[in-house]
């Protein structure tokens, strides 16, 4: 595989992992917090479809990207999902972003590349999160293709 088929490849384990985990629970338990930080599998998935918004449109486009909106999360963020891959979809990995990166990750992200790859860091992270909110609202462990 190509460097950018492998990355992709990655980023889409990750984004299926956090499918996943959420699959099965119904509305209450999408929006119940069971970790001290307050997070709940739905802020998760707000904030998830946030960060792809913010790194492939704000960041690498210059603009927003049109929200999705279907009164469903998670649909809302795998739509946000294939709009982003759409948005990049022609954009060399070493193009450098067009709007401005977070100051404290500008060293980091110097392109799409980095892009990608951060993307992947932040939804790692939050699966792992989810994984935790999973266990402790149903005890099922171990969803996902990771």
């Amino acid at each position: 595989m190509t460097e950018r088929a492998d990355l992709a490849h990655f980023l889409d384990a990750q984004r299926r992992s956090i499918v996943a985990i959420v699959d099965g629970l119904d509305a209450a338990a999408m929006t119940r917090s069971v970790v001290p930080s307050g997070w709940s599998p739905q802020s998760l998935l707000e904030h998830l479809a946030g960060a792809e918004r913010y790194w492939f449109g704000a960041v690498m486009r210059g603009e927003p990207m049109a929200r999705p909106d279907s009164g469903d999360v998670l649909a809302d963020y795998l739509a946000q999902t294939r709009l982003c891959d759409e948005a990049v979809r022609d954009v060399s990995l070493d193009s450098a972003p067009a709007g401005p990166v977070l100051p404290e990750l500008a060293d980091e992200v110097t392109d799409l590349r980095g892009v990608i790859l951060h993307m992947i860091e932040e939804t790692a992270r939050h699966a792992g999160h989810l994984d935790i909110a999973r266990e402790l609202l149903d005890g099922r462990t171990g969803l996902g293709p990771r």
